[in-house]
């Protein structure tokens, strides 16, 4: 299937694969990002809170700013991280590593909540470092009463180095997923596309007249269903076309018997002399000619009944094409002047020797010439050619009449098609003529275009002529 249900299947599959990782990929690389920061948050406080403590505990009668230049140690013995000291305007008294912050004050969010006696965490960019940082900022108290903001900061480039490298891994992994995921949905695809495809294979053989085959059930669902379905539908068919078969041979067989009546007292009434009435003479005339007429669509008939119930056995004998392609068109030269029709035959010489049943031959011939002048307008032309390629003898019956239909031609074959320009009496004769071709091993093609001429040509295998 092109534009399948295959693709549409994978493609869905995918696309719920790919969004399922994507999003569990951000959430994990989130739960990540979120472990490692928290880990140096609890770090970085833990030594803040040490540090603030001390001070609380032993230096609260000391000047902030005293301390600073006297016992400056205190704040920075429990870390490696950046320590800075801000009074309560958010001003910098100290830097550990000599930052110089002129005369703005910070007003990061860490600090502004420590100004509010809590502990405040900011993650952000500074000017003199390349890699983001996280401060973690908390007052420095005296008897309860803020004096000041201790601030720790560290740079979270070798963090953001190991999230980023366990990012990659993540994603190489999520990809790997997809990878085995895709052919995973390729395969549980298959289990839905397989049996669809195998359905529609046995759909195509029925609609191709195979009406015997049926489709396998391997799953009690709605696909098994759908096979199940079809093959009743098939069973179905089977039945009623051989009702209809059955229906086609008996009214045939009936038929005869009143039309060999009919046409025989025609031609007695006729010998009898019983009226020298013109119209009384044109009338039994009429009726023997119509009588013919029927009786040869009831043999058109008793053939399609025999085909299509497997009852034709061919006699096979050697034939020599040729021979019978002279006999046919000598036989039929008076039925073309007649009708004032140029009938010319083409014959290669030395045709090879074929294995066919010749009545069946004769009737293929003689029906395809029977079509062509019936569509040859008078002053027409029709030829035979006759010639030898590769395995095949080559037939070729060619007119210069009103042509068919190219709407029609894919379906002149069939059974009882009758196209917009036919006089046919059944719409038997070629799909009769295609049968014997077939039976024979051989093919019937015909080309036309409309108002310019036919051209039918018939290929005998050389050989046995089995299929």
């Amino acid at each position: 299937m092109k534009s399948s249900i295959r693709k549409r299947l994978v493609g869905n599959f995918m696309l719920v694969i790919i969004i399922t990782v994507v999003i569990l990929e951000i959430f994990l690389f989130n739960g990540v990002r979120h472990y490692y920061y928290r880990g140096i948050e609890e770090i970085l406080f833990n030594q803040l809170l040490f540090t603030s403590d001390i001070y609380s505990r032993y230096f609260s009668a000391t000047n902030l700013e005293d301390m600073i230049i006297d016992d400056i140690d205190v704040f920075l013995y429990q870390t490696d991280a950046q320590v800075q000291i801000l009074n309560l305007e958010g001003k910098v008294l100290m830097d550990s590593i000599g930052v110089i912050h002129q005369f703005n004050a910070i007003d990061t969010s860490d600090i502004l909540m420590a100004l509010d006696g809590e502990k405040g965490v900011w993650i952000g960019s500074v000017e003199y470092d390349t890699s983001p940082v996280m401060a973690i900022s908390y007052p420095l108290k005296i008897e309860d009463r803020i004096v000041g903001v201790l601030r720790f900061i560290t740079s979270l480039e070798e963090t953001n180095s190991i999230i980023n490298s366990i990012a990659k891994v993540l994603l190489i992994f999520g990809l790997v997923v997809i990878f085995i995921s895709g052919g995973v949905s390729l395969l549980l695809a298959n289990t839905i596309i397989k049996p669809l495809e195998d359905i529609t294979k046995v759909a195509e053989k029925m609609a191709a007249g195979q009406l015997k085959v049926r489709s396998g059930t391997k799953f009690n669902d709605e696909i098994g269903k759908l096979s199940d379905t079809l093959n009743y539908m098939a069973d179905e068919l089977i039945r009623k076309e051989q009702l209809k078969n059955d229906f086609i041979s008996s009214i045939s067989h009936e038929l005869r018997t009143p039309l060999t009546s009919i046409k025989g007292w025609a031609i007695t009434l006729q010998g009898a002399q019983l009226s020298k009435n013109p119209l009384f003479k044109d009338g039994l005339k009429i009726i023997e000619q119509e009588s013919d007429r029927l009786g040869n669509m009831v043999d058109e008939l008793l053939d399609f009944s025999k085909f299509v119930s497997g009852r034709i056995a061919l006699n096979r004998e050697e034939v020599d094409i040729g021979d019978i392609v002279d006999r046919i068109s000598k036989q039929l030269q008076p039925k073309a002047k007649e009708s004032n029709i140029s009938l010319k035959v083409f014959q290669e010489s030395n045709l090879p020797i074929i294995l066919a049943d010749v009545n069946r031959v004769k009737q293929v011939f003689i029906n395809l010439l029977d079509n062509a002048f019936k569509f040859t307008p008078k002053g027409g032309k029709v030829s035979v050619k006759t010639s030898h390629k590769k395995d095949m003898v080559v037939i070729e019956i060619e007119d210069n009449g009103s042509g068919i239909a190219k709407e029609d031609i894919p379906h002149i074959k069939e059974r009882f098609y009758k196209g917009k320009n036919s006089r046919s009496n059944s719409g038997l004769g070629l799909s009769i003529c295609d049968e014997i071709m077939d039976l024979h091993g051989g093919s019937m093609e015909i080309e036309s275009q409309l108002n310019k001429g036919t051209k039918v040509k018939v290929s005998f295998p050389i050989g046995s002529g089995t299929r």
